[in-house]
């Protein structure tokens, strides 16, 4: 009698998941840095390189912060609003919308767009949800989580997240734990008290893929990862224009006031009724300089320097203004550059062109990664893959910033010349209504067409009561 021992699970990592791990960290800690210092110039902390040779050791503490930078990744990023996800073939989407929703993924959204901008990636890790929840679909930071990409495939092989450890693992202070993603189970791990990981829990969903999609920023064929929008030469045009506001400073606190000189004055000029000399300070706020005549009568002369003209300055920075426009395809107004004759709203639609079509091009990118995690997400709650030949569409608002007046005038041109029908959400959509609108509106239309299918019946029935003949039955008079 031969007997079986039940197979368990691994307590602790295997030789094979351990050089992953380790591989999956080195990639992630040789990568922070640059990811830090991008996060340094979006929120204005980075510290400006001195050239030692205009800035005074008194002032070596002033900071100056220009906040281009967060300024360009801002205007792109508010230009990119999911609004909703559907089905292409036009079928109920209810069961996107309650995954969206349980996730609150149109708010999460804006910030995983904000990360992969200024990073040059984002990634969306999917969870199995809580007891009968939705799945979870959680944006995560590139400083905690990294991917290993089969460029062949189009694929991650395995993923790694680094993080505090949840609240509901009891853990010491500032205890970290990780999360390594595989294509058949997913192994949460804890510090070990004799050093290396302890594994906490192994989830093997048997999906065959791992369950993380990354939204890359600005992808080359060379380069899968992504790049930030936060490039070197906006970092240069912004350590530039702080040196400037940096100069523009200390010339204030030296030539605020003006320089005065005197010429022949006497040592008796400079002191008090008691002879002691007075100050500089004293000396230069006198309102007024009572001076004698020196031994030959002569009256000293009193002049004052040309005070400094920080004119020459700014057009410096006007300049880098306008640099950094083309680097972030901005108007220069939206740096802070303008002109005595301001642009008419045709020419700053105009001035936006490549801006829009930055940001048609990032709901193109991003748009994908978004549905890969929709629909990993509803293979986790299924247990199957979805069907291959119904594909997910997001729903985005327009990026560009056209009048009510111009969408309503296209969209009733296309219905007039038969292209779409005026009872169709795609009429909706190019008027510019939100999803939410769009939503009432269809129900709206619903209530309308139910209404007046009763009205229609109550009608019917009324024409046909009055084609009956009144008979006598019994005494009562009825309809025959």
């Amino acid at each position: 009698m031969t007997l079986s021992i039940p197979e368990l699970p691994l307590l602790h990592l295997s030789d094979d998941e351990m050089a992953l791990v380790q591989v999956l960290r080195a990639d992630m800690m040789r990568d922070r840095w640059a990811l830090q210092l991008r996060d340094a110039y979006f929120n204005g902390e980075q510290l400006v390189r001195d050239l030692g040779i205009s800035i005074p050791p008194q002032l070596k503490g002033l900071h100056t912060v220009i906040g281009w930078p967060r300024v360009g990744v801002e205007s792109l990023e508010e230009r990119l609003d999911l609004e909703a996800f559907r089905w292409a073939d036009g079928r109920d989407s209810s069961e996107l919308s309650e995954i969206a929703e349980a996730n609150d993924l149109f708010d999460e959204s804006s910030m995983a767009h904000l990360d992969a901008l200024v990073y040059g990636r984002e990634y969306l890790a999917v969870g199995s949800g809580v007891d009968d929840s939705p799945p979870l679909i959680t944006a995560e930071s590139p400083l905690d989580m990294t991917l290993m990409w089969d460029a062949r495939l189009r694929m991650g092989t395995a993923a790694l997240r680094e993080c505090a450890a949840d609240t509901f693992i009891e853990s010491g202070p500032e205890e970290r734990m990780l999360v390594l993603y595989l294509p058949d189970q997913t192994v949460m791990c804890l510090p070990s008290d004799r050093g290396g990981w302890e594994v906490i829990d192994r989830d093997e969903h048997n999906l065959g893929v791992v369950p993380v999609v990354r939204m890359a920023n600005r992808q080359r064929t060379a380069d899968r990862v992504g790049k930030s929008e936060i490039t070197p030469e906006v970092m240069s045009i912004t350590d530039a224009a702080c040196r400037r506001l940096m100069g523009m400073e200390v010339a204030a606190e030296f030539f605020g006031a003006p320089q005065r000189y005197i010429l022949g004055a006497s040592e008796s000029a400079f002191q008090d009724a008691d002879g002691t000399a007075k100050s500089a300070w004293e000396t230069y706020i006198g309102r007024v300089l009572a001076l004698e005549r020196d031994e030959d009568g002569a009256v000293p002369t009193v002049g004052q320097f040309a005070a400094h003209d920080p004119t020459g300055m700014t057009k410096i920075i006007d300049l880098y203004a306008r640099i950094m426009s083309s680097q972030f395809g901005l108007p220069p107004h939206m740096l802070g550059y303008t002109t005595d004759n301001p642009a008419s709203a045709d020419a700053i639609r105009s001035t936006e062109a490549k801006l829009v079509k930055r940001s048609e091009r990032r709901i193109r990118r991003f748009g994908r990664s978004w549905q890969d995690a929709m629909r990993l997400a509803l293979w986790v709650r299924d247990g199957e893959p979805p069907d291959k030949a119904r594909r997910i569409e997001t729903v985005w608002r327009n990026p560009a910033t056209p009048t009510v007046a111009a969408q309503a005038d296209a969209t009733v041109k296309l219905v007039q010349a038969g292209i779409i029908p005026a009872d169709s959400d795609v009429t909706l959509e190019m008027a510019g209504l939100s999803e939410g609108q769009r939503q009432q509106v269809r129900a709206d239309r619903q209530r309308a067409r139910g209404t007046a299918v009763l009205d229609r019946l109550a009608a019917l029935g009324q024409a046909d009561d009055a084609t009956r003949s009144p008979e006598v039955v019994d005494g009562d008079v009825s309809l025959g």
